[in-house]
């Protein structure tokens, strides 16, 4: 799909005692490597974390661990191209747009504000996928009543200096149940995280507290021999899930699984409640589904689909996911790495992206035809 945005990764588990037990972890991994549809990257190994230079960083007594493959993306610029991608394909991008108003008859009629303007818009059918703000659209644009299903949750993060030299990733069982990562970040730093906290408000005030601070630190002190105190953090940064909420005492329980409300009386509603980056694709078919009696049923097609920029082959093997991201392999486009910092972080961002390196998409008879569906996504 965007094989110019995803990077290989791997991570590395260690085993902590009092934990879940090999045989549990090995399962799970076993599972994860043969139910997943891995065709390029590495399966999972064992490790001796004793010998294993990749138990280097952490605190002596890690004996036994784990390593298995995963990738990670630019989120930012996957939705820079996937508004490329449906612009392309017919669909009219607004930014910096705010629906204020939505009025329900046989056709939705939206009020919308940019730049100081207002503008007017029709449609047969609307998508509320405002994320954490869909409580707030549909309280204050709708007028309707709160979603009782809607569980905002806070996952706060920290940035420190470097805590390891190698492209692996940690992820540590916590004994408070949750799961905290320690990944590479921007050649010289670490980023650690999440945690999560019910949070309330609007999103928009979202901010990492001290106390969340503290937590990650001594996370970090539990498993590292490298210690850092809260002077340590260079950056720290807070998000709001929307996740759909299954009744779980504790925040981290709660499914990442998203969930759609269909509503058909009047014109047609979908609100999208939860969902997370790895299935996206899947939950705006899965809405297309619910619409198919107004707009119209259309095969699904996005599964052999990709982004702008990512239609070329991709390599695989054994060294898949094993190099060092420091320095990013020559492309089959002839783009080369390079080891100054501003040219690996724009060929690490905006790879892909210009329009000019992009073949002409072949007329395929899939492209939008405006059937009107309106996204209402406060910015």
């Amino acid at each position: 799909m965007a094989p110019h945005l995803v990077r290989p990764m791997r991570f590395v588990l260690p085993m902590e005692a009092g934990m879940r037990p090999a045989w549990m972890l090995r399962t799970g991994l076993f599972l994860y490597d043969h139910l997943g549809g891995r065709k390029i990257l590495p399966g999972s190994r064992s490790l001796d974390l004793a010998r294993d230079p990749l138990g280097g960083p952490l605190k002596e007594g890690y004996r036994k661990g784990f390593e298995y493959s995963d990738c990670h993306t630019d989120d930012s610029r996957l939705v820079v191209l996937n508004a490329l991608d449906a612009a392309e394909r017919g669909a009219v991008i607004r930014t910096r747009t705010r629906c204020v108003r939505a009025e329900r008859g046989e056709s939705w009629q939206l009020t919308l504000e940019a730049r100081g303007g207002s503008d007017s818009v029709s449609a047969r059918a609307l998508v509320n996928a405002a994320g954490p703000w869909a409580g707030v659209v549909e309280t204050t644009v709708l007028e309707r009543a709160p979603l009782q299903n809607l569980r905002l949750v806070k996952g706060s993060h920290i940035v420190v200096r470097q805590l390891f030299e190698h492209d692996r990733g940690y992820i540590f069982q916590n004994a408070d149940g949750r799961v905290v990562f320690a990944l590479p970040f921007e050649r010289d730093f670490t980023l650690v995280g999440t945690t999560d906290n019910p949070f309330s408000g609007d999103p928009a005030t979202v901010a990492t507290v001290p106390e969340e601070i503290d937590y990650l630190c001594q996370v970090v002190n539990a498993h590292f021999r490298t210690t850092i105190a809260p002077g340590d953090v260079v950056w720290s940064f807070a998000g709001v899930r929307s996740l759909a909420d299954d009744g779980s005492a504790r925040p981290q329980d709660t499914p990442r699984d998203y969930v759609l409300a269909v509503d058909r009386k009047g014109a047609a509603l979908v609100t999208v409640i939860g969902g997370k980056i790895t299935t996206f694709r899947r939950l705006a078919e899965a809405v297309l589904d619910a619409l198919a009696p107004v707009l119209g049923a259309r095969p699904a097609w996005t599964a052999n689909s990709t982004l702008p920029g990512g239609d070329f082959p991709v390599r695989g093997g054994r060294g898949a996911g094993r190099q060092d991201t420091r320095e990013l392999a020559v492309s089959e486009r002839g783009a080369c790495a390079s080891p100054d910092r501003r040219l690996w972080h724009a060929r690490a961002s905006y790879s892909g992206g210009d329009a000019n390196l992009r073949r002409p998409r072949a007329a395929d008879g899939r492209r939008s035809d405006r059937r009107g569906a309106a996204l209402s996504h406060p910015v």
